[in-house]
């Protein structure tokens, strides 16, 4: 399923005038001051170069938003990660955001289906100087991620995985993912409150891609919250992100 350009034409997030403001807040003027006092003034440069460019761009709400790229890094952080894998990366955000949190030995193996929209942010993430945590790879992650988990060293490596790529192999991609992150290690998965579409009636008018995920989404938010392998905590913050950390 793809993004039509009927639908890009019609995209607007509630309560919310710019693509760029990919908030659940039906306040303009409260995520404005969210930006404004605690995200922008701790901004790094490049990642503000970054997100300026991709503003530009017609795909814009497929980035990843500065309050988000801000929470993970943080995340990052606080658990310590330094090896670390991404599937979905877009312009970059995300991925640049991470390459800062890392220590300078740090490792990011990134994927996405092309390597297009990468390249548009790359000479910015080579500005920063962390391309060199970058080991990008250009194809579908599923077959990468059952390359991994042959090699049995791989499993139970990873620090931390984000994924933000096609939402109806959120599940595929979780059966994978489980294996490769260490227990005690995170597992974030972006876009799980789905534009408010999860909480909307079955019947409600939503934009064809909206209405296409929306099911998908459902399924992996029942799924995390029967897997006892991990703790799970979803948070309102971009589109919605839910953080699971391995426990068994």
């Amino acid at each position: 399923m793809t993004i039509t350009n009927e639908d890009q034409q019609q995209i607007q997030i509630p309560g919310h005038k710019h693509l760029r403001h990919k908030s659940l807040l039906q306040s303009d003027a409260l995520y404005q001051y969210i930006l404004e006092t605690s995200v922008y003034p701790r901004e790094h440069e490049s990642l503000k170069e970054l997100r300026e460019l991709t503003e530009k761009h017609p795909w814009n709400l497929l980035a990843t938003p500065p309050d988000e790229g801000q929470l993970l890094r943080m995340l990052l952080k606080v658990i310590n990660a330094k090896n670390t894998m991404e599937i979905g990366v877009y312009t970059g955000y995300s991925l640049l955001s991470t390459a800062l949190a890392l220590p300078s030995d740090g490792k990011i193996l990134a994927m996405d289906i092309s390597r297009e929209y990468y390249e548009l942010g790359l000479p910015v993430i080579e500005k920063a100087g962390v391309a060199h945590k970058i080991d990008f790879r250009e194809g579908p992650a599923l077959p990468l991620l059952d390359q991994l988990i042959k090699d049995e060293n791989n499993k139970g490596s990873f620090d931390f995985i984000f994924v933000d790529a096609d939402k109806d192999n959120y599940l595929n991609y979780h059966n994978r993912v489980i294996e490769l992150v260490k227990i005690g290690g995170m597992i974030a998965y972006d876009n799980t409150l789905w534009n408010g579409s999860v909480a909307a009636p079955s019947d409600a008018p939503l934009l064809d891609y909206i209405k296409y995920y929306r099911d998908f989404v459902i399924e992996l938010n029942q799924a995390l919250a029967l897997d006892s392998r991990v703790e799970i905590c979803q948070l309102p913050v971009g589109d919605g992100i839910t953080l699971c950390r391995r426990i068994i």
